[in-house]
């Protein structure tokens, strides 16, 4: 039975043994034990064992208030939520206190009114440890009542109390939380006199409010995150409140694409009640090859950063299409195709800010270009080197000479993400060599199809082929014929049926 159903006075608090204890050393205590413990401290955070998550205990067993840097899609807010699972799973607070007030030490006025008058049988009520956590997203319309408080003339005028008087105080968010963990994500766009505010609450924990003299000490953890103040240009953290955040700690995307995968795996809404649908390793580890590249391209802003959302909603994006190819062929299971990749598009377009060069080219050539390099990575990770035609005109005697020389005499395959599966692998194996290529690196009819769709498209990437887009159709025809005979198209929707988009 927890100590909620059974403890509801403060006399009743005072008979169980309970001994107060501030907000750091109770995180300082829960996290020693789950240190000893062994296991993940923040389950659902991938990617920072060696680097943030260290950072992050030395600073709560310092008892450090401290701030998350890095660009966006980096888990800052994550992390500062998982604090929540070192707290008590409940603590005890005096019935109807704005300010949690300890019923064994009470700091608002109303708390101390109450200890006084009702003695031991105060009521007790008690926190979860989810209720003490709050944060706020800083904008630049935040304001010093939102974060810490105002006067409230009506209740001064009501109860003819003077504006110096704590009982005519409308708490803002940060004494709420008192006993609590509070965080401000963004800090930079917090106006730099509203963050002249946050002084005194990380160096003396007390309120001043309008100049009055009402002192209120807080027990309360300030954390806070923020992009680096030289990648934006929205405002900066003033220095002073740099010099009282104890702590900067720098967060990171993951440094491999596996362990960028088991992100996805985790976040990504895949497991739906709809037919079989089955996501081999080597795409997932492509759609996070896609993320790589954009941190990798000089079209894109490397300032601003691309998020793990990126591969988390091109994952989604996925998933649905094979749903829909699903249900419109009967296909079980279903997985997925080299051409699916063109509907994860939009999952790309929308949140990767580019530079001018970028956007002079536009949104869409640069996420196909994107594409290109994850696929042409992957491949060259996977099969064979395609090698050089020799200087002397000598054949090339590789494994894709068959391949290449059937496309060199005029034949062309057409492939879709809406063709059966029956359909799909008959195009495909139209090419001579193709099937028995593919053979030696995939096992199972699905998993070979895509093998040989590979081939194709690394082909295409090593300017072997050529390859037109049409919609959800991927035509592959021979290079040089094809560069020769197609149109001279502008910019616009027809300009997706070209052989170099990527």
């Amino acid at each position: 039975m927890s100590k909620s159903q059974h403890i509801k006075t403060l006399g009743a608090l005072k008979a169980s043994g309970y001994r107060p204890r501030s907000i750091k050393l109770e995180i300082r205590h829960n996290l020693r034990q789950r240190l000893k413990n062994g296991g993940p401290l923040f389950p659902g955070i991938l990617g920072y064992d060696r680097t943030v998550i260290p950072a992050v205990t030395n600073a709560l067993l310092a008892g450090h208030d401290f701030i998350l840097l890095g660009l966006r899609g980096q888990a800052k807010t994550r992390l500062l939520r998982a604090l929540t699972t070192l707290l008590d799973p409940e603590v005890p607070v005096l019935a109807g206190s704005e300010l949690n007030d300890d019923p064994l030490a009470p700091i608002s006025v109303p708390g101390q009114r109450l200890v006084a008058e009702a003695g031991d049988d105060a009521p007790v009520e008690w926190l979860m440890a989810e209720q003490r956590y709050n944060e706020k997203l800083a904008t630049p319309d935040v304001s010093i009542a939102d974060l810490l408080g105002d006067i409230d003339p009506i209740k001064a005028a009501t109860r003819k109390l003077t504006f110096a008087d704590p009982e005519v105080i409308h708490f803002g968010i940060i004494p709420r939380t008192n006993r609590g963990i509070f965080a401000i994500n963004e800090l930079p766009d917090l106006a730099p006199r509203i963050q002249v505010g946050l002084f005194n609450i990380l160096e003396e924990r007390d309120l001043q409010i309008r100049g009055f003299p009402v002192r209120i000490p807080l027990d309360i953890l300030m954390c806070f995150s923020a992009n680096p103040e030289d990648y934006t240009n929205r405002g900066s953290i003033i220095t002073p409140l740099k010099d009282r955040i104890s702590s900067q700690i720098l967060t990171h995307y993951p440094p491999e694409a596996r362990i960028a995968a088991d992100i996805t795996r985790q976040e990504a809404w895949t497991d739906r009640d709809t037919p079989e649908v089955v996501i081999p390793d080597d795409i997932r580890l492509l759609i996070e090859e896609i993320s790589l590249a954009a941190r990798e391209s000089d079209l894109v802003d490397q300032s601003s950063g691309v998020s793990a959302r990126v591969a988390i909603s091109a994952m989604e994006l996925l998933v649905s299409n094979l749903e829909r190819r699903a249900l419109a062929t009967g296909d079980s299971p279903v997985y997925p195709r080299l051409c699916d990749l063109q509907m994860l598009l939009p999952a790309i377009t929308g949140k990767v800010e580019m530079v001018y060069e970028g956007e002079q080219q536009g949104a869409e050539v640069v996420a196909r270009r994107l594409l290109g390099q994850a696929l042409k990575k992957v491949f060259d990770a996977r099969f064979p080197e395609i090698t050089k035609e020799s200087a002397a005109g000598a054949e090339d005697t590789g494994p894709y000479t068959p391949i290449v020389r059937w496309f060199a005499e005029g034949n062309t395959i057409t492939v879709s993400d809406e063709q059966p599966f029956a359909g799909f692998e008959e195009e495909l194996y139209k090419v001579p060599g193709l099937k028995a290529l593919a053979a030696r690196f995939a096992k199972g009819r699905e998993a070979q199809a895509l093998a040989a769709e590979m081939v194709l498209e690394g082909l295409h990437q090593h300017l072997k082929l050529a390859r037109a887009d049409l919609d959800s159709r991927v035509s592959y025809k021979e290079m040089v014929k094809f560069q020769l005979l197609k149109p001279n198209r502008g910019p616009g929707r027809g300009g997706r049926d070209r052989g170099d988009v990527n």
